[in-house]
């Protein structure tokens, strides 16, 4: 048996008692709260991390300053006017334009879908309330959400473009409760910014019940959201040198950031927590070969913006490989990987540390990740550690992603992967980069 799978399944199975996770993400979420990108909390999350990560042990600690625009919500209300008049639970999506203070008043116009909204005419839009009624099922691989991702991405943009008062979207999520889902949009093609919200999924099913009554709806809705112009952001790194600089860099990451609507536990406090408590059990095994670098991205929920900052940077440097956590902190099933044949001794080597944890190989030709996609995009080598996203999106975005989501043995689960991936990762003597010409153009 190879060193590196010897000290993989050695560090696996201490890191199935492994504590430091929980607590760094208890410590986010509790003293730090709702991050969102830009703001004043975003940046004590940054100065927390500092502390925290230079408290544990890393050697090299430091942030990355960037700047992103800052846009902030404000109140937040809807309701049926005719024919049935009722509250309505909503939520801006993020980018949303203002109402006036007193709100607006309009009929709405029902779409099934974007492909429904796209083939309306101009003048059944104009002046009114868009409402688009899709649907999103849970999946344990989390596509119901990439398959539906449009409906928040491009169906704002598509209603102000058809003179739209305004937009309302069944939220991307699957939760029975009235928890809508906020999420960025960004108003392109020179459409003009309109209010944008998302209902909870039991309001969205309630107004289409009502639509379905054949009479004219007439909804009441009050967003003044503000875009404040910019603010500071950044990347928290940490970094622990290896012995052989020319092998490479490993990198693994979560985002800091968060929605404002919670504290970010499940997403992605737990992914931050995961990367680092794997990190320092491989640093504490001794020296390494490759250097293991720790990034915390900010403002990911924005549009990845400190993933493309991260290549502005970095983007020159040898990778060796690099991976997320980023879609919760319940068990991982499955591993997939986009690395060249020189690293395939290695995968095979992470195939069987993780196969005890209940973890199967995927495919060996694709994976990516969120801040790392870009970068993985460009063909850097790349592992996914794939998280059941069964329950994920019951939570994604909401005001109900807390601390009491995060089950403990799950996420030991989860430091244990990645914990055996990184031992053998920082440690293989193969080649695990791919060749690839890097740009730092974002």
């Amino acid at each position: 048996m190879s060193r590196d799978l010897t000290l993989a399944l050695r560090l696996r199975d201490e890191a199935l008692s492994d504590t430091l996770a929980y607590e760094i993400t208890e410590g986010i979420g509790t003293e730090i709260g709702p991050r969102l990108a830009g703001t004043e909390a975003e940046a004590r999350a940054r100065t927390w991390a500092v502390a925290k990560l230079t408290a544990l042990g890393f050697p090299e600690v430091r942030v990355e300053p960037f700047t992103v625009p800052l846009w902030v919500r404000g109140a937040e209300q809807a309701e049926i006017v005719t024919p049935f008049p009722q509250p309505l639970i909503i939520t801006a999506l993020g980018n949303s334009g203002a109402t006036l203070p007193e709100g607006l008043t309009a009929e709405v116009f029902a779409c099934a879908n974007v492909a429904t909204l796209e083939a309306a005419t101009v003048d059944q839009i104009r002046g009114k309330i868009v409402f688009v009624s899709h649907g999103m099922v849970p999946t344990r691989d989390g596509s119901g959400y990439g398959q539906n991702r449009a409906v928040r991405g491009h169906a704002p943009t598509l209603a102000s473009l058809k003179g739209a008062a305004a937009i309302l979207i069944r939220s991307l999520g699957t939760n029975p409760h009235r928890h809508p889902h906020t999420g960025i949009q960004s108003f392109k093609d020179g459409a003009q910014p309109i209010p944008a919200a998302a209902l909870s999924i039991a309001d969205a099913e309630q107004l289409q019940r009502i639509l379905q009554r054949g009479q004219p709806v007439r909804v009441h809705l009050v967003l003044t959201p503000r875009d404040l112009g910019t603010g500071p952001s950044g990347n928290v790194i940490a970094e622990i040198p290896g012995t052989d600089p020319a092998a490479g860099v490993v990198l693994v990451a979560g985002h800091l950031d968060s929605w404002d609507l919670s504290t970010g536990s499940v997403d992605n406090a737990a992914g931050c927590a995961i990367v680092a408590s794997a990190a320092l059990r491989v640093a504490q095994a001794g020296p390494h070969r490759r250097t293991i670098r720790v990034v915390w991205f900010g403002s990911e929920e924005i549009g990845l913006l400190g993933g493309f900052e991260y290549i502005r940077v970095h983007g020159a440097e040898k990778h060796a490989m690099i991976a997320e956590s980023d879609m919760g902190a319940d068990r991982i099933w499955r591993f997939d990987s986009k690395s060249p044949a020189s690293a395939q001794p290695a995968i095979q080597r992470i195939a069987t540390a993780l196969a005890s944890l209940g973890i199967e190989p995927g495919p060996t030709d694709d994976a990516s990740g969120s801040d790392i996609g870009p970068l993985s995009e460009r063909g850097v080598s790349t592992i996914e550690l794939c998280q059941d996203a069964t329950r994920y999106f019951d939570l994604h975005h909401t005001a109900d992603d807390t601390l009491d989501k995060v089950d403990l043995k799950q996420l030991q689960q989860n430091v244990a992967a990645w914990t055996a991936m990184l031992a053998i990762l920082a440690n293989a003597p193969e080649e695990l980069a791919t060749p690839v010409a890097m740009s730092t153009d974002s």
